[in-house]
């Protein structure tokens, strides 16, 4: 669903490719990956307009995108 999301719109993802050093091929040959998945979360939770913005039209929070985020890599916090 985020992935879909960002892929509406050419700024986005001219950058998350960019960024991710995923190409178009890679992208769609990795699209049920962890990584894949986990750059995907990463990019938005690495920019507050972003992810505010993604969560609004998934209808989450976006808390919830940083928590999957974490999920996927690993990520473990003691509170």
């Amino acid at each position: 669903m985020a992935l879909s999301w960002l892929l509406q719109d050419q700024r986005l993802a001219d950058r998350f490719l960019g960024l991710t050093g995923l190409s178009p091929d890679s992208l769609r040959e990795g699209i049920g990956t962890r990584e894949v998945q986990s750059a995907v979360l990463e990019f938005l939770a690495g920019n507050e307009g972003d992810m505010v913005a993604a969560a609004d039209a998934l209808g989450l929070t976006p808390e919830r995108i940083v928590k999957a985020r974490d999920a996927l890599s690993g990520r473990r916090y003691e509170v």
